[in-house]
């Protein structure tokens, strides 16, 4: 392995100790406290460690690249604000069915502004800020770069929340991508490296459900693995991962994930393995 990969996995590590550390007395916050598919009690604590997590392990990847740093903070913070603000509203009576992006834009037209409208605007603008910040400080820094990388961030960001309705599916999911990608070039690598360590560590306790993520969870660490991805220096990796990421975000408001997933053995073997009966 790498060695900016290694030392992002070791900051990672660090990040995740100390942010579940500092959250570990406030796990106990009844407004922090959710059921999940199952009826299952289960604490946001881990969706709010995650997010602190990613967000301070920008800083020892500023250490390697400022612009890298910056940009993941940004998206980052972004996303696990925004995904937060979600979460937390979305457990009050806020008089909207809205679900999905379709159904928030929908809600928009109609003249209601939804937390999840919100959200994909906040999202957007945070990951239109990293995609600026990322490009400053690339060679080959053009207005396509700079789109190519916003709708990136933003839309696996969104697709990473999506996969985040059983325990451990989005964590599975983000622990594989993000390995693959410690293969990549060092700010992939390092970025990647970092996202992997954070996701592992608060897999155990979701896989456990006693843990959920959330959309704070969720959200920041798509958005730390599309950063990650838009560090690639090939245009056309990267535009195949974002037309990849619009293909599964488009069928996503059809076709029920779960039950895809369910239908295919090797699939469903890998979504339940760790997971309770």
């Amino acid at each position: 392995m790498k060695r900016h990969a290694l030392y992002g996995i070791l900051t990672g590590a660090v990040a995740s100790h100390l942010a579940r550390k500092l959250t570990a007395p406030e796990r106990e916050r009844e407004w922090w406290k959710r059921r999940n598919y199952r009826g299952n009690e289960v604490t946001l604590a881990g969706g709010v460690a995650t997010a602190g997590a990613l967000v301070a392990s920008s800083v020892p990847l500023s250490l390697l690249d400022a612009h890298q740093g910056g940009a993941h903070a940004v998206a980052t913070a972004c996303a696990g604000g925004l995904g937060y603000l979600d979460d937390d509203t979305s457990t009050r009576a806020s008089g909207s069915s809205a679900k999905g992006f379709t159904g928030h834009l929908e809600a928009l037209s109609r003249g209601e502004i939804t937390t999840g409208a919100a959200k994909i605007a906040g999202i957007g603008v945070g990951s239109l800020l990293a995609a600026i910040t990322i490009e400053r400080g690339s060679e080959r820094s053009s207005v396509l770069d700079v789109g190519i990388n916003t709708a990136l961030i933003a839309g696996t960001a969104n697709l990473i929340n999506l996969l985040d309705l059983r325990p451990g599916r989005a964590l599975k999911t983000v622990c594989l991508l993000s390995a693959l990608s410690c293969a990549g070039p060092p700010p992939v690598a390092a970025e990647a490296g970092a996202v992997l360590a954070i996701a592992g560590t608060g897999l155990p306790r979701d896989l456990d459900e006693r843990d959920m993520l959330g959309d704070t969870g969720a959200n920041p660490l798509g958005a730390a693995l599309g950063t990650a991805w838009a560090h690639l220096p090939s245009r056309r990796l990267r535009t195949g991962l974002l037309a990849g990421i619009i293909v599964l975000t488009a069928a996503s408001e059809k076709i029920s994930f779960s039950r895809v997933i369910e239908s295919t053995p090797i699939l469903s073997h890998l979504d339940h393995w760790g997971r309770r009966p």
